[in-house]
């Protein structure tokens, strides 16, 4: 499989958070209804699904064929207070700085079974509950990391002094409660919040987690939840309902589904929306043995991702002959898509594109 890059699942506790990491995953983890079920993080590689590489391995018919990943980490649920210690706040805190994005599984079903920490469901509450921890957490980074570089300043360094003008600007962000993603700031800049592992710096998808009736669509809360943050950043989930079908046979899978409405498990389009999230896209490459679906980061060059292939790749780069899938898919092989002139001789400078299918080129 590709290398794996880490999304943490967040959220109150009881918020459905080891429901949903179960049907990502199928790793069967507690998921009680109390608070704290989770202490220690369950980790799981799940595949990205992918309909371009399974049409792969039917015109290539290879040995075997290898998905994109992304790794989700399910985290313990966090309460007011968190960015004080309060609960498991230290330790949740710690686990989310270790992941490069966050799932935030946000409580939009009604069960008088499952307690709520406020004893009432309003997912935009919630959300704001968690992500002023998030920010508080921060604002104590920022200050700390202030102190220290400020004593530097003082000295005349000039890095440092940027470095303190950055972080004050940051904190009065911070304490207006907007997230340190949205903070517009140039290279340096960047590098500087990099390094200080900011929770509010990481890119974020809500995951509004419904009642069955409403899988196919979302309720009121789910709506309410993306007027308040965003249509584009919320999918609606019944987690209950997705760890439910992974017992099934596919042909009563299919049938379940679609008698909620799906057309597939709504983890699918979640899994897909966090590789985004992560600013991945994937490139493809055969041979007679497997059909691969390889990550890399968007933006990427095509040495790098032939370091990801193979190290020696990239060190003895010389090219990368590439065919876009999409005319793969309509030839139906390699050879046709030479003789049509669909192979392209890309160098050093091709940014790889999502979908690109390479045949690296490298001196031994």
């Amino acid at each position: 499989m590709s290398r794996a890059l880490k999304a943490g699942i967040i959220g109150l506790p009881n918020a459905g958070k080891s429901t949903l990491f179960n049907a990502l995953t199928a790793a069967g983890v507690p998921a009680e209804a109390y608070p704290f079920t989770t202490v220690d993080p369950n980790i799981g590689v799940v595949e990205v699904p992918d309909p371009r590489l399974d049409h792969l391995f039917e015109l290539v018919q290879p040995a075997r064929k290898v998905p994109a990943v992304v790794e989700f980490v399910d985290i313990a649920g966090l309460v007011e207070g968190a960015h004080r210690g309060e609960g498991l706040g230290n330790r949740f805190l710690s686990h989310i700085r270790d992941v490069e994005a966050v799932v935030h599984a946000v409580r939009c079903f009604e069960d008088p079974n499952v307690a709520h920490p406020a004893a009432r469901i309003d997912p935009v509450r919630d959300v704001q509950t968690v992500e002023t921890e998030l920010l508080l957490a921060d604002l104590e980074t920022v200050q700390r990391r202030g102190d220290r570089v400020d004593r530097v300043a003082r000295s005349g360094d000039r890095a440092a002094q940027g470095e303190v003008e950055l972080l004050t600007r940051l904190e009065e962000w911070l304490d207006a409660g907007k997230p340190a993603r949205d903070l517009e700031c140039g290279d340096f800049e960047r590098e500087v919040l990099r390094s200080l592992f900011l929770l509010t710096g990481k890119p974020v998808l809500y995951v509004a987690n419904v009642s069955e009736e409403f899988a196919a669509g979302g309720d009121e809360g789910a709506a309410a939840l993306a007027a308040a943050v965003g249509l584009d950043r919320v999918v609606a989930v019944s987690c209950r309902l997705e760890a439910e079908i992974l017992g099934l046979e596919p042909a009563e899978r299919r049938e379940y589904l679609a008698a909620v409405g799906l057309e597939e498990p709504a983890v699918n389009r979640l899994v897909r929306a966090t590789y985004g999230l992560l600013g991945l896209i994937t490139f493809f490459t055969f041979n007679e043995k497997e059909v691969r679906a390889w990550t890399v980061r968007q933006g990427s060059l095509a040495p790098e991702a032939a370091g990801i292939v193979h190290s020696d790749f990239q060190k003895g780069f010389i090219r990368a002959e590439t065919v876009r899938y999409l005319d793969f898919a309509r030839v139906g092989s390699l050879k046709a898509a030479r003789e049509e002139g669909l192979v392209r001789a890309e160098g050093k400078d091709h940014m790889v594109e999502d979908g690109d299918i390479l045949l690296f080129r490298a001196h031994a």
